[in-house]
């Protein structure tokens, strides 16, 4: 037996259980989950496809947008025509095989968050993927009164989950009862006319989102916990203006009042 063969794979070998296209640069898709996969919510892993014979696997780092104690495993995706890894993907249908590594990692996690009152999940784009863990996690709703999910997007066809999280979760089995009332959903649009429209970090600095939250002017650092994700430039900007208000990052080793994943930022 070669030492290639006798070294354990990094990879779980799972099954395509169903494909969503949501435009024609957004899909989501969910695998099976093998039974030694555990992962907290809002953390990420790397997956790709089976390598043809003799080479290696082409492989991204994705978050995991299902919930920790979901059995499938959902994932949140734009379409790249000339990418690597997603001009295949998105063309993946049910019965399909996919790698998903064996260690999940991140710091878009409760982990490395002081406790508050009120939970901010800024996002845009696919950066809403962490957000449907998160959000679906019931750890989240006992220890934050309030949830307020914050999708940007360019275009209203963008505003992928709308519909989940316009409806309050309310038929979700572990957070049916908890997250109607408490979660706040407030999506932007930058490049069509919506009722909140432009860059979430320009609704930020003149005090829109907090007026239409009925809020004072700024993230407050004894209330309020924010995590991040979405375009680099999204999230250095936005991560300036909640230091502005006194906020302080955290991670795991030790929780702050804002997280971001720096594994995507640099």
């Amino acid at each position: 037996m070669t030492d290639a063969a006798a070294r354990p794979s990094p990879f779980f070998h799972e099954r395509v259980l169903w494909v969503r296209h949501w435009t024609d640069s957004l899909f989501s898709f969910a695998t099976t989950r093998n039974e030694a996969f555990r992962f907290r919510s809002g953390e990420f892993v790397m997956i790709g496809l089976p390598p043809a014979e003799g080479e290696k696997p082409i492989l991204r780092a994705y978050s995991i947008a299902s919930p920790m104690w979901a059995e499938e495993l959902e994932f949140y995706s734009i379409k790249v025509p000339d990418g690597p890894l997603t001009s295949k993907l998105q063309m993946i249908q049910p019965g399909d095989e996919i790698l998903v590594g064996k260690k999940p990692t991140g710091t878009l996690v409760l982990d490395a968050l002081k406790g508050g009152e009120r939970l901010f999940l800024i996002g845009s784009g696919t950066g809403l993927a962490p957000w449907l863990s998160v959000a679906r996690d019931p750890d989240t709703w006992s220890r934050f009164g309030q949830v307020i999910v914050v999708h940007s997007v360019r275009n209203v066809a963008d505003l992928a989950y709308r519909e989940l999280f316009e409806s309050g979760l309310a038929d979700d089995p572990l957070v049916g009862d908890e997250a109607p009332g408490r979660l706040v959903y407030y999506p932007t649009v930058t490049r069509e006319p919506f009722r909140t429209q432009g860059r979430i970090t320009e609704r930020i600095r003149s005090g829109e989102l907090f007026r239409d939250l009925g809020m004072q002017g700024c993230f407050d650092p004894a209330r309020d916990r924010v995590m991040l994700c979405g375009s680099m430039a999204m999230i250095k900007e936005t991560a300036e203006l909640i230091e502005a208000c006194g906020l302080k990052e955290g991670s795991n080793a030790e929780p702050g009042d804002y997280v971001l994943e720096r594994a995507f930022v640099g």
